[in-house]
Protein backbone atom coordinates (compact mmCIF):
# COMPACT_ATOMS: atom_id res chain seq x y z
CA UNK A 1 0.00 0.00 0.00
CA UNK A 2 2.77 2.45 0.94
CA UNK A 3 4.69 1.35 -2.12
CA UNK A 4 1.68 2.16 -4.33
CA UNK A 5 1.30 5.65 -2.81
CA UNK A 6 5.01 6.32 -3.34
CA UNK A 7 4.80 5.45 -7.03
CA UNK A 8 1.65 7.54 -7.35
CA UNK A 9 3.37 10.55 -5.72
CA UNK A 10 6.33 10.20 -8.10
CA UNK A 11 4.00 10.14 -11.12
CA UNK A 12 2.10 13.21 -9.85
CA UNK A 13 5.38 15.05 -9.16
CA UNK A 14 6.64 14.33 -12.67
CA UNK A 15 3.29 15.41 -14.16
CA UNK A 16 3.25 18.69 -12.17
CA UNK A 17 6.88 19.32 -13.14
CA UNK A 18 6.08 18.77 -16.81
CA UNK A 19 3.10 21.14 -16.66
CA UNK A 20 5.11 23.82 -14.84
CA UNK A 21 7.96 23.50 -17.34
CA UNK A 22 5.53 23.76 -20.26
CA UNK A 23 3.74 26.76 -18.73
CA UNK A 24 6.86 28.81 -17.95
CA UNK A 25 8.49 27.79 -21.22
CA UNK A 26 5.53 29.21 -23.17
CA UNK A 27 5.48 32.45 -21.15
CA UNK A 28 9.21 32.90 -21.72
CA UNK A 29 8.54 32.99 -25.46
CA UNK A 30 6.12 35.87 -24.98
CA UNK A 31 2.94 33.76 -25.16
CA UNK A 32 0.43 33.07 -22.41
CA UNK A 33 -1.99 30.23 -21.91
CA UNK A 34 -5.58 31.02 -22.85
CA UNK A 35 -4.69 33.85 -25.25
CA UNK A 36 -5.10 33.71 -29.02
CA UNK A 37 -2.14 34.75 -31.14
CA UNK A 38 -3.05 36.87 -34.19
CA UNK A 39 -0.67 37.16 -37.13
CA UNK A 40 -0.59 40.39 -39.11
CA UNK A 41 -0.81 39.34 -42.74
CA UNK A 42 -0.79 42.90 -44.09
CA UNK A 43 2.96 43.29 -43.60
CA UNK A 44 3.82 39.97 -45.24
CA UNK A 45 1.62 39.35 -48.27
CA UNK A 46 1.41 35.74 -49.30
CA UNK A 47 2.46 36.21 -52.93
CA UNK A 48 5.57 36.32 -55.08
CA UNK A 49 7.47 39.54 -55.67
CA UNK A 50 7.14 40.16 -59.42
CA UNK A 51 8.40 43.01 -61.58
CA UNK A 52 7.56 43.93 -65.18
CA UNK A 53 8.58 46.72 -67.51
CA UNK A 54 7.55 48.42 -70.74
CA UNK A 55 9.59 50.47 -73.21
CA UNK A 56 8.53 54.11 -73.03
CA UNK A 57 9.91 54.79 -76.54
CA UNK A 58 7.54 52.19 -77.98
CA UNK A 59 4.59 53.64 -76.07
CA UNK A 60 5.39 57.15 -77.31
CA UNK A 61 5.71 55.86 -80.89
CA UNK A 62 2.58 53.66 -80.93
CA UNK A 63 0.11 55.02 -78.38
CA UNK A 64 -2.56 56.84 -80.40
CA UNK A 65 -3.20 59.36 -77.64
CA UNK A 66 0.45 60.48 -77.84
CA UNK A 67 0.10 61.02 -81.59
CA UNK A 68 -3.12 63.00 -81.15
CA UNK A 69 -1.66 65.14 -78.37
CA UNK A 70 1.50 65.83 -80.38
CA UNK A 71 -0.71 66.95 -83.27
CA UNK A 72 -2.65 69.19 -80.86
CA UNK A 73 0.57 70.76 -79.57
CA UNK A 74 1.90 71.23 -83.09
CA UNK A 75 -1.32 72.97 -84.13
CA UNK A 76 -1.16 75.25 -81.10
CA UNK A 77 2.47 76.07 -81.86
CA UNK A 78 1.60 76.88 -85.49
CA UNK A 79 -1.21 79.21 -84.38
CA UNK A 80 1.17 81.03 -82.04
CA UNK A 81 3.78 81.42 -84.77
CA UNK A 82 1.18 82.70 -87.25
CA UNK A 83 -0.11 85.27 -84.76
CA UNK A 84 3.38 86.43 -83.78
CA UNK A 85 4.32 86.67 -87.45
CA UNK A 86 1.18 88.76 -88.15
CA UNK A 87 1.94 91.10 -85.26
CA UNK A 88 5.56 91.38 -86.32
CA UNK A 89 4.63 92.27 -89.90
CA UNK A 90 2.10 94.83 -88.68
CA UNK A 91 4.79 96.44 -86.53
CA UNK A 92 7.28 96.45 -89.41
CA UNK A 93 4.76 98.07 -91.77
CA UNK A 94 3.99 100.84 -89.30
CA UNK A 95 7.69 101.38 -88.63
CA UNK A 96 8.45 101.61 -92.35
CA UNK A 97 5.52 103.99 -92.90
CA UNK A 98 6.50 106.38 -90.10
CA UNK A 99 10.16 106.22 -91.11
CA UNK A 100 9.24 107.12 -94.70
CA UNK A 101 7.01 109.98 -93.50
CA UNK A 102 9.75 111.32 -91.24
CA UNK A 103 12.44 111.13 -93.93
CA UNK A 104 10.22 112.91 -96.46
CA UNK A 105 9.54 115.73 -94.00
CA UNK A 106 5.79 115.05 -93.95
CA UNK A 107 5.72 114.75 -90.14
CA UNK A 108 6.13 117.43 -87.52
CA UNK A 109 8.28 116.88 -84.44
CA UNK A 110 5.16 116.25 -82.35
CA UNK A 111 3.87 113.71 -84.88
CA UNK A 112 7.23 111.90 -84.86
CA UNK A 113 7.15 111.72 -81.06
CA UNK A 114 3.58 110.40 -81.15
CA UNK A 115 4.60 107.82 -83.77
CA UNK A 116 7.54 106.76 -81.60
CA UNK A 117 5.22 106.30 -78.63
CA UNK A 118 2.80 104.29 -80.74
CA UNK A 119 5.59 102.00 -81.98
CA UNK A 120 6.93 101.58 -78.45
CA UNK A 121 3.44 100.67 -77.19
CA UNK A 122 2.98 98.24 -80.08
CA UNK A 123 6.36 96.63 -79.38
CA UNK A 124 5.44 96.19 -75.69
CA UNK A 125 2.12 94.65 -76.69
CA UNK A 126 3.88 92.16 -78.95
CA UNK A 127 6.32 91.18 -76.16
CA UNK A 128 3.47 90.72 -73.65
CA UNK A 129 1.41 88.74 -76.15
CA UNK A 130 4.41 86.54 -76.96
CA UNK A 131 5.07 85.88 -73.26
CA UNK A 132 1.38 85.13 -72.63
CA UNK A 133 1.10 82.76 -75.61
CA UNK A 134 4.30 80.95 -74.64
CA UNK A 135 2.99 80.53 -71.08
CA UNK A 136 -0.31 79.17 -72.41
CA UNK A 137 1.64 76.75 -74.59
CA UNK A 138 3.76 75.55 -71.67
CA UNK A 139 0.61 75.08 -69.57
CA UNK A 140 -0.87 73.01 -72.39
CA UNK A 141 2.30 70.87 -72.58
CA UNK A 142 2.15 70.21 -68.83
CA UNK A 143 -1.57 69.38 -69.03
CA UNK A 144 -1.04 67.02 -71.97
CA UNK A 145 1.86 65.25 -70.23
CA UNK A 146 -0.25 64.88 -67.09
CA UNK A 147 -3.16 63.44 -69.12
CA UNK A 148 -0.92 60.89 -70.85
CA UNK A 149 0.79 59.90 -67.58
CA UNK A 150 -2.62 59.52 -65.93
CA UNK A 151 -3.88 57.40 -68.85
CA UNK A 152 -0.90 55.05 -68.53
CA UNK A 153 -1.19 54.81 -64.75
CA UNK A 154 -4.94 54.12 -64.88
CA UNK A 155 -4.53 51.45 -67.53
CA UNK A 156 -1.69 49.72 -65.63
CA UNK A 157 -3.79 49.74 -62.45
CA UNK A 158 -6.55 47.90 -64.30
CA UNK A 159 -4.09 45.67 -66.17
CA UNK A 160 -2.36 44.58 -62.97
CA UNK A 161 -5.56 43.43 -61.25
CA UNK A 162 -5.09 40.02 -62.87
CA UNK A 163 -1.29 40.05 -63.29
CA UNK A 164 -0.13 40.57 -59.71
CA UNK A 165 3.06 42.54 -60.36
CA UNK A 166 4.60 44.34 -57.42
CA UNK A 167 6.19 46.99 -59.66
CA UNK A 168 5.85 47.98 -63.31
CA UNK A 169 8.65 50.18 -64.60
CA UNK A 170 8.86 52.42 -67.66
CA UNK A 171 12.16 51.55 -69.30
CA UNK A 172 13.90 54.51 -70.88
CA UNK A 173 17.23 54.78 -72.63
CA UNK A 174 20.13 54.68 -70.16
CA UNK A 175 17.99 53.74 -67.16
CA UNK A 176 18.59 49.97 -67.05
CA UNK A 177 21.72 48.20 -68.26
CA UNK A 178 20.22 44.72 -68.20
CA UNK A 179 16.67 43.43 -68.36
CA UNK A 180 15.14 40.02 -68.88
CA UNK A 181 12.79 40.31 -71.86
CA UNK A 182 10.55 37.68 -70.25
CA UNK A 183 9.13 40.51 -68.16
CA UNK A 184 8.64 42.90 -71.09
CA UNK A 185 4.93 43.80 -71.26
CA UNK A 186 5.29 46.58 -73.85
CA UNK A 187 3.01 44.96 -76.43
CA UNK A 188 0.27 44.40 -73.84
CA UNK A 189 0.57 47.98 -72.63
CA UNK A 190 0.46 49.57 -76.11
CA UNK A 191 -2.46 47.39 -77.21
CA UNK A 192 -4.42 47.98 -74.00
CA UNK A 193 -3.78 51.73 -73.97
CA UNK A 194 -5.04 52.09 -77.54
CA UNK A 195 -8.20 50.05 -76.83
CA UNK A 196 -8.90 52.12 -73.73
CA UNK A 197 -8.24 55.40 -75.57
CA UNK A 198 -10.54 54.50 -78.47
CA UNK A 199 -13.35 53.72 -76.03
CA UNK A 200 -12.96 57.16 -74.44
CA UNK A 201 -13.04 58.86 -77.85
CA UNK A 202 -16.39 57.23 -78.58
Amino acid sequence: MKKGLLIWNIVLTLLVGFLLFSYFGIQKNGLSVGKTVHTDTTTAPNRDFRIAYFDMDSVEANFEMVKDKKAELSKKEDLINVELDRMGKNFQQKYNYYQGQAQSGAMTQAQQEAAGQELKSLEDKIKNSKASMEQDYQDLVLRVNKEMKSAIENYLLEYNRTKGYSYIFANESGLFYYRDTTYNITNDVVKGLNISYRKKLK
